[in-house]
This record gives structure tokens, C-alpha cells and sequence, in this order.
């Protein structure tokens, strides 16, 4: 008798990798192949063919491969994660970061729900381990599990007085939105108006969060409140330990040991009018070797830090927990103390000075043909400006560079000369972001915001230093020592992609498929040199860069296009090069002060610290910044400006004003009566029913609607709307925080007036 045959399985078709994408990406966690199987209803063989496919993506910087290989989009937070607290909404409500965040750009926003076993005092600055629900793609709701470390919540803001024996503190982080009450006998003895710090106590009363004031900073408005509010809300070190300043006090003359005479060569140090620290030194002279027609000998000399502050010490300690010095409009809060910051380590004029120096010899073209270290004994010729050198080098010396121009300061330019072809011949990134310069009197007063002036004399320092750099990088693997590498990764995969398809629309290309170099984002950029689109491209570009770190591993540094690079050229101001000052003289066999024994180890971790300093010293000056030009334009509320989009996001356009490089936001709900699309490809807000565009790099005029001197915060409208006839009683849209239950409302936020 036949068997009857069984019928054959359908074959299931292999799914894409846009499919496999299409499905990790709509998920809310973290998927596995497990997981991928069943969805596409692959068995046997079919998941080796998976398996290849998210190799593939993962490769490409598609996904993202996490724990217990599980899957996500970049980006993406693990479902249990540590958060740190950064502040509350206008209903007193806390949001937070996550503490690990190693991707470019800013991380998703994190609502904390409330805490189910009875009240967390958890505030701003506390770590919550929390587990982590996706609500969007930019938001997540955080089950807080417990506080952990030693972490306690602490408040910056101003002191306000009730009548009844409590008071209110208005918060200086913008990213808090809701006072907080202080209860009788908390008060600390506190006056009105006076900054203070405080801890966060538990319970609320008439629904606002409690605090205890622990320490009076002073009033705010006073000269240098500003900056202290910086410090004090970026938990940035500012008073030095007595035994630091007792070991800087004690310090000494460098002695010649093991150190080469450079005390007869004109080296000069050239730095801004406003600088008080000469850390560096350059001298230029044609090479007198007949072989190097048209070349050049250069010396960068830089003070040697390495020989007063030793691993260990109390300086040593004080320094690495610092990082980096942190310069604000009216203060330096320095990484030493003055005693050697502006003291023994700074190459004052026509003193003795103990420092670390490379000699090069360039070639005519800017190529270099060899380097030497040496450990020297210098005497700085003179202490020059950027100002002073520019204005001698355009034939308007003064009393000082007059006697200079012919034997030093033109030799500097010449080799600089060189050594700017061969940069243009490398391909740097060369983007055109202005800086802004905040003028104040003693008292505090601002007296304007300048844009920056650049020289070919910043130009100048800035190339010498560059080599320099290269050269301590190229010596330390040449003598096979740890090097504190200054690392700068190529755009991610992602990024790229997205640029790509936002030039695209401009009629630019960026080529595809092979290994981009800057030179190919210049050739972009200078096509739009001199246009309207040229601003809106320099910053989208910049936006697709990653961001430059320190570390021990070798990535390169490709703004600068250059294979291998390290901070040797400012140890006074940051801890980084003095970990490479103190290789070169462990490498080299200079004497003492150089690295302790088997500390290859600690690099990683010594590398991802000073990266943080360096983020948290940024913010804190940029803060610092933002409250001084407020307060400039605080009473011209309602005055119209000119201003340059300069962020386009789902709430609004920040906008820069052009006059003062002052930032503010237009929020959405102010925007022309429509229904607006956030189109994050092509940085720019979209309406619906009218189609009208606000763009990254679009001039608006904007009138002035709020200026917070507290937290350095402007709201500006635009002005055919603050002009516009008031819309009675029409709703208007807000933002609100993300829904707790379902999923998120999809689709643009209203403008004025729907």
C-alpha cells in the first residue's frame, strides 16, 4: 500500500535587513534572535542567515548589540539602567539623564514615575537605579528601584522670605522649573535675595518639595555671582586643599639637572591681552643645514609642569580631580594653584624657567623631517599678544615688537607659512563657527558681547602647537610608552547617512562608499562660502561630527586629518598633557617626575575622567555666558533683534541673536497660527496647512518677551506675532509630559492660536 505523502512546508521568505531593521526599531526594548525567529517565523537553517544579517547591521552602526546579545536601535537605554536626577518640571516633577551615554548628541529625555514603596528623596545631582520603559523615541519612563551611592540631592537658587517663617528658593538650573519651600528653622539665617545651597529634605508642603539651607553664597548680582552660580551648580572644584597650596607655596626654582641651556635662545611667549599663564613658548630660524634648502627649525618650549606636581602628591590629586582649568568671563578657576600656575610654571619675560621642549625641522613644503625633546632651562624674550604681533607683522609695530619683527617675529611667520600648506594639503576641517567675547568691569557690570577677533597670529600658535602635539604622540609610541591620546572619531555611519540626505536637498553630495576625509566636507563647505545656505551647512556639518575625547587607544583625530595626536602643549591647564609630559620624561630618561610604575592600567579610566572634566568645564563657561549677556539685555524686553536659528527641535527654534550672540527660545506654541511638523533631516519646522518653513540658519527678527537673570534664559517671539492682535480665548497647544499608559500621540505640535 502507497503512503500518502505528506503535503510540503511553504517556504518562509528571508526577511531584508530593511525588515529586520524596520522591526527592531518598533520595538520598546531590547530584542534578541529569539525573539526575530518567532516574529518572521524562521527554524533551522534560516537563523544562521539572521544571524549574518544582524551582523551586518550591528557592523554598520544600524543597531545596537547589548547585554545577553539583545538588540536596539542607537541609542537605545537598557530596561534596567543608573539615571542621574537633572531637574524638575513645572509641576515639580523629576526628570533625569542616564550616567552612561557614549553615543554623539543629546540622550533621551527620562521622566521619573513615583515611587511605589512609600516617597524617594530623591533631587537634582542624586543617581536612581531605575528600570526603564521606552515611551517614544526620545522619552523613557523610569521605575525608580533605589538611590545608590553617596550622592545627596543639593539646590542652587535665590533666597526669598515669607512672612509666616518659611521661604521659598527659586532654583538657578533652567531644567528646574518649580520653587521649592524651606520650613521654619531650615532657613539657615538666610536673607533675601542671597544665593544658598541646600539639601533636599523629605516630604512636601502645599504640594512644593522641601529644603534645608546649608551654606549662604552671597546676593545675587554681586560681582562674580555669575560664575559662582556656574560652579557651584557643575560641582566644579574651586578652593584648594591647604596641604595643595602648602606644597605649591614651598615650591621652588627647576634645577638644571638633566636639563639642556636654552637660555640664549629668543624664544617669546604669545598669548591674549587678558592671560595671566604663559605655558608656552616658540622660536623660528631658517635650517642652516644646506640640505633642507627653504626649511626651517622651530622650538615649541612648554613649562615643565611634570617637574613640581608628581604622581601622588597633593597637587597630583588636586589636579586630576580637576581636569582642566575652567575660564570664565571674570575668573579662572585653575587646575594648580597660582603660586605655580602663574608663578614657577608660567614663562614669565626674562626669567628662568624650567621647561619641556621639542625642536622639528620643517621642510619648504611644511613636511617635517625629524623631531628632538629635550629638558631645557629658558629664558622668555618677551611676553607678546596676538593683538601686538598681528598689528607688528601689518607693519604697525609697537615699542616692544618693534626691536622683534625682524629676528623673531618674522622668522615665526615664515615657518607658519609652511606649515600652513602643508595643513591645506592635509585637509582640515575647516568650519566657521564665531566665538563670543563677554566684557565686564570689576563690579560685575557687562559692558558688551564681541564677537572674538581671529589673527594669523592665532593661527600661527595654534599650527605650531598642532605639531607639537603630533610630535609627543609620534615619540611615545617611538619609545613604546602609554600616551594619553586626543582622540577624534570619524561621523558615525548614522549621522552621515542623515547628512547625506539633508545636503542632498540642497543639491550637495557627500560621496558614499568610501573613506571620507575632511578635505571633502571643505570641498562642501566652500561651495557655500559666501551664501545664504552658508551658515545653515557649517552648522549641520559640525552637528554631524563626533565629539573629541581622551584615551588611550589610538582612533586618530579626524577634524585635523591626522593619524595620530596628544595634548602636550598646555599641562598647567590640563591634566592630559601632563600625563604625556610625564611619559616623554619617563620614555626619554629626562630625570624625575616621570609616570609610577604599572599605571598602564589606569589610562581608560584616567582618560574617560578627564573627558568628563573637560564636558563639565564647557558647560559651566557656557552657563556662565548665557547669565551675563541676559542680564545685558534684560531691559530690553520687547526691543526687536536680528537672529540666526541656530536649533531646531520639536518644542521651538532657538534662536542667536546676530548683534550679541545671545541664545534664546521661540517655543512652538508661539509660532503663526498652523499645525507644525518637527522634519529632523532637514532641521526645520514645517506647517501643515500654510507649508511654512523655520529652518536651521533662517534670520528671523525676534522681539525680546523674557530675559531670566536667574537662569540665563530668553523667550523671544517672533515679531509679526508680538505685533499680531491678541487671539482672545483660542486654546493653545503646550508640552506636556509624555503619557504614562498607551502610546504616544503621534503627528506636530500647534502654533498660536489652534
Amino acid at each position: 500500500m502507497t503512503q500518502p505523502t505528506r503535503p510540503k512546508k511553504k517556504s518562509v521568505p528571508i526577511p531584508s535587513k530593511q525588515e529586520v531593521l524596520d522591526f527592531i526599531r518598533s520595538q520598546p526594548g531590547r530584542v534578541g534572535k529569539r525573539e526575530l525567529a518567532k516574529a518572521f517565523n524562521l527554524k533551522g537553517t534560516d537563523k544562521i542567515t539572521l544571524k549574518a544579517i544582524l551582523k551586518e547591521l550591528e557592523g554598520s552602526g544600524a543597531v545596537q548589540r547589548g547585554a545577553h546579545r539583545r538588540f536596539a536601535r542607537p541609542g537605545s537605554l537598557p530596561e534596567v539602567a543608573v539615571v542621574e536626577v537633572t531637574g524638575t518640571d513645572a509641576d515639580g516633577e523629576l526628570f533625569a539623564r542616564p550616567l552612561v551615554w557614549e553615543e554623539e548628541g543629546r540622550p533621551p529625555r527620562i521622566f521619573l514615575a513615583p515611587w511605589q514603596r512609600g516617597e524617594i528623596v530623591a533631587g537634582v545631582g542624586d543617581r536612581v537605579l531605575c528600570k526603564l520603559r521606552r515611551l517614544r523615541d526620545d522619552a523613557y519612563e523610569a521605575r525608580p528601584i533605589r538611590i545608590v551611592g553617596d550622592t545627596k540631592a543639593r539646590v542652587l537658587g535665590v533666597f526669598e522670605p515669607n512672612a509666616d517663617g518659611t521661604a521659598r528658593v527659586r532654583p538657578t538650573s533652567r531644567k528646574e522649573k518649580a520653587d521649592y519651600m524651606v520650613p521654619k528653622g531650615e532657613t539657615g539665617g538666610a536673607e533675601e535675595g542671597e544665593l544658598v545651597l541646600c539639601d533636599l529634605l523629605p516630604g512636601r508642603i502645599y504640594g512644593m518639595r522641601q529644603l534645608a539651607v546649608k551654606e549662604r553664597l552671597g546676593r545675587m548680582g554681586a560681582p562674580k555671582s555669575v560664575s559662582l552660580v556656574a560652579i557651584y551648580a557643575n560641582d566644579i572644584p574651586f578652593v584648594f586643599p591647604d596641604e595643595t597650596v602648602a606644597q605649591a607655596e614651598a615650591a621652588g626654582a627647576a634645577t638644571m639637572d638633566h636639563r639642556l641651556d636654552l637660555r640664549k635662545t629668543p624664544l617669546v611667549t604669545i598669548d591674549g591681552e587678558d592671560a595671566r599663564d604663559f605655558d608656552d613658548a616658540v622660536f623660528a630660524e631658517p635650517d642652516p643645514d644646506e640640505n633642507n634648502p627653504g626649511g626651517w627649525h622651530c622650538i615649541v618650549a612648554i613649562a615643565d609642569v611634570s617637574w613640581y606636581v608628581r604622581p601622588g602628591d597633593a597637587l597630583d590629586r588636586e589636579g586630576y580631580n580637576r581636569g582642566n582649568s575652567v575660564y570664565f568671563p571674570d575668573r579662572v578657576v585653575p587646575m594648580l594653584p597660582e603660586q605655580l600656575s602663574n608663578g614657577w610654571c608660567s614663562l614669565r619675560p626674562n626669567e628662568d624657567r624650567g621647561c619641556l621642549a621639542v625642536h622639528f625641522w620643517l621642510d619648504k613644503d611644511g613636511n617635517k623631517k625629524r623631531h628632538k625633546f629635550v629638558r631645557a632651562m629658558m629664558r622668555s624674550a618677551a611676553r607678546l599678544t596676538y593683538t601686538q604681533v598681528q598689528e607688528a607683522k601689518d607693519g604697525r609695530p609697537d615699542d616692544l615688537t618693534g626691536p622683534l619683527l625682524e629676528p623673531i617675529i618674522q622668522p615665526l611667520y615664515n615657518a607658519w607659512a609652511a606649515l600652513h600648506t602643508a595643513r591645506l594639503r592635509r585637509g582640515v576641517l575647516e568650519l566657521n563657527i564665531p566665538e563670543r567675547k563677554v566684557e565686564i568691569t570689576p563690579d560685575g557690570k557687562v559692558l558688551g558681547i564681541k564677537p572674538r577677533p581671529v589673527f594669523d597670529s592665532h593661527k600661527l600658535i595654534e599650527d605650531f602647537m598642532v605639531q607639537a602635539n603630533v610630535c609627543a604622540a609620534e615619540e611615545l609610541e617611538h619609545v613604546h610608552k602609554p600616551c594619553m591620546y586626543r582622540v577624534h572619531d570619524q561621523p558615525s555611519l548614522e549621522k552621515l547617512d542623515s547628512l547625506r540626505e539633508f545636503l542632498s536637498s540642497m543639491d550637495l553630495s557627500l560621496p558614499k562608499g568610501q573613506t571620507l576625509k575632511p578635505a571633502q566636507f571643505n570641498a562642501i563647505l566652500e561651495k557655500v562660502k559666501d551664501t545664504p545656505n552658508e551658515t545653515l551647512v557649517n552648522e549641520v556639518i559640525l552637528r554631524s561630527q563626533a565629539q573629541a575625547v581622551y584615551s588611550p587607544e589610538n582612533l586618530g583625530h579626524f577634524g585635523l586629518g591626522l593619524a595620530r595626536y596628544a595634548h602636550f602643549t598646555s599641562p598647567i591647564r590640563r591634566y592630559a598633557d601632563l600625563l604625556v609630559h610625564r611619559a616623554l620624561v619617563s620614555g626619554l630618561k629626562l630625570g624625575d617626575g616621570g609616570l609610577p610604575q604599572d599605571c598602564v592600567g589606569d589610562f581608560p579610566e584616567w582618560g574617560e575622567h578627564i573627558s568628563v572634566t573637560e564636558r563639565r568645564a564647557a558647560t559651566a563657561e557656557r552657563e556662565a555666558v548665557d547669565r551675563y549677556v541676559t542680564a545685558f539685555l534684560a531691559d530690553r524686553v520687547g526691543a526687536t533683534f536680528q537672529g540666526k536659528v541656530s536649533g531646531v527641535t520639536r518644542f521651538g527654534l532657538f534662536v542667536n541673536l546676530l548683534e550679541t550672540g545671545a541664545d534664546g527660545l521661540v517655543p512652538i506654541t508661539t509660532l503663526p497660527d498652523d499645525y507644525y511638523d518637527h522634519d529632523e533631516t532637514h532641521h526645520r519646522l514645517v506647517g501643515r496647512r500654510t507649508g511654512r518653513a523655520f529652518q536651521l540658519g533662517q534670520i528671523l527678527s525676534v522681539a525680546l518677551a523674557e530675559a531670566n537673570q536667574l537662569t540665563g534664559s530668553m523667550v523671544f517671539h517672533l515679531e509679526e506675532v508680538a505685533k499680531a492682535p491678541p487671539s482672545g480665548n483660542r486654546p493653545r497647544a503646550r508640552m506636556g509630559k509624555p503619557e504614562r499608559k498607551g502610546p504616544p500621540r503621534k503627528g506636530g505640535f500647534k502654533g498660536r492660536g489652534r
